[in-house]
């Protein structure tokens, strides 16, 4: 998978892997990782999947109705990378903290939907419930910080509270963050991320 990495400052805090929206790419997000913690590893990747020419991490069939296979495999393609990327750039594999917006807040959610020790924690900007129905892996306090906008057309509000409940039921600490807005990414969500990022790592 295309990617960059940056070796952080301090090896003791959290890769953070950096997954961004429909049409984006491995540069969107690092300006979040310097507001969430400037001293931690970057792993910055670009979905392996395009829509009309615009970069994805999984397929969709249309808008909201996602390739459930697809993101299946798509899934499993990203844990396997991120497997062989701590390997690769020497960095623990038992503390990745992924940062993603909208389709890439919805692949680290399925990553948490998928395996119990894939994530130590993960900030979900805009995300959907990725699957409904299947039996979910143990996250036994495992934080998720959840942004989502009251008005939000593409995610709209019962996603993340039912993405909330999901992910508590799984044992995970789950947190939502509301923004009186629609699916932008706000300065304001992601000042609060930080805030609650610096709790809990």
């Amino acid at each position: 998978m295309k990617h960059i990495f940056e070796k952080g400052q301090d090896m003791n805090k959290p890769t953070l892997l950096l997954l961004h929206g429909t049409g984006g790419n491995e540069n969107d997000l690092l300006p979040l990782a310097g507001m969430i913690d400037p001293t931690a590893s970057i792993l910055s990747v670009r979905g392996n999947v395009l829509e009309n020419g615009m970069p994805r991490f999984f397929r969709r069939l249309a808008e909201g109705v996602f390739d459930e296979q697809d993101l299946i495999e798509r899934t499993k393609e990203l844990n396997s990378f991120l497997d062989d990327a701590a390997t690769k750039y020497e960095f623990d594999r038992n503390n990745i903290v992924a940062i993603g917006y909208s389709n890439g807040a919805n692949i680290a959610g399925s990553l948490l939907f998928h395996y119990s020790n894939s994530l130590k924690g993960a900030i979900l900007h805009h995300p959907m419930v990725p699957l409904r129905g299947g039996e979910l892996p143990k996250h036994n306090g495992t934080p998720v910080f959840i942004s989502a906008g009251k008005n939000d057309p593409i995610c709209p509000s019962t996603e993340a509270t039912e993405l909330q409940t999901l992910l508590e039921n799984t044992g995970a600490e789950a947190k939502i963050h509301w923004e009186n807005n629609g699916h932008q990414l706000t300065k304001t969500e992601v000042e609060a991320a930080a805030e609650w990022y610096k709790t809990k790592f």
